[in-house]
């Protein structure tokens, strides 16, 4: 499958934004490399599955008309240290830069576990995914974030992680997207004088694999992450959003 290094269709290092989008080869990850498509973004759509990610990046081009949409396949695991900083060479190496890092990956919405029984395995599971993915990806890639004019460090969470509204149930999920939540509070505070943009996005309830049958459609949820991947430079940053409306933390 190639890689950004050696991809047969867009063999130059392009001028346009670039942006990086983790679990990208379905739901709202998947949309959201589409959209950013759209308005001119060349965009890296990973997955774990190195040929997945190939095949969704390959469908993608093929629904948008010809010659609009850039968007390159790259092999990642967020909880793989060597995967990410195999991914944060590849970037460096063919580009020197990195726009916009839109972290989606996520997992284990434990509708089926409540706090004072939780099993802690399951917990852990989820960290790793959904709060030290995000975390190791800002490690690899907060120095070609540097490298650009307008960085943008999008971290997707959910209202399950608002401590303003917490109640019981899914305890993995809701403590972990708490976390990331804190995280992005902390990053953006020490990324502002870098002029890095950093805030957190709750897509709301989507009809995804994760999110089940009766949510709103990908597209609109995918349109919240767009807002805070796309603001201009004089934009917020340290908040939390959905549809562009802040969300208390």
């Amino acid at each position: 499958m190639p890689s950004p290094t050696d991809s047969p269709e867009f063999p130059d290092s392009p001028t346009a934004p670039l942006a990086l989008v983790t679990g990208a080869t379905r739901g709202i990850g998947r949309e959201v490399c589409r959209q950013l498509a759209a308005c001119g973004h060349t965009v890296l759509l990973t997955g774990r599955d190195e040929d997945a990610a190939g095949r969704v990046a390959e469908e993608l081009r093929a629904g948008a008309r010809p010659g609009t949409a850039d968007i390159r396949p790259l092999q990642l695991d967020v909880t793989d240290d060597r995967s990410v900083a195999r991914a944060a060479a590849r970037v460096a190496d063919t580009f020197g830069r990195l726009d916009v890092l839109v972290n989606n990956a996520a997992i284990t919405y434990d509708t089926w576990q409540r706090a004072a029984t939780a099993d802690l395995a399951v917990v852990r599971e989820a960290a790793e995914t959904n709060l030290y993915g995000p975390w190791r990806m800002a490690l690899a890639f907060v120095p070609l974030l540097r490298a650009s004019a307008h960085p943008r460090l999008v971290n997707v969470s959910s209202e399950a992680g608002s401590l303003a509204s917490m109640g019981g149930g899914t305890p993995a999920y809701a403590v972990t997207k708490a976390a990331l939540n804190a995280l992005t509070r902390m990053l953006a505070a020490e990324l502002r004088p870098d002029g890095i943009l950093v805030n957190a996005v709750c897509p709301g309830w989507v009809a995804t694999d994760m999110g089940g049958a009766g949510g709103r459609p990908v597209a609109e949820g995918a349109a919240s992450v767009l807002y805070a991947a796309t603001l201009p430079d004089d934009g917020p940053t340290g908040g939390f959003f959905r549809d562009g409306r802040p969300l208390p933390w």
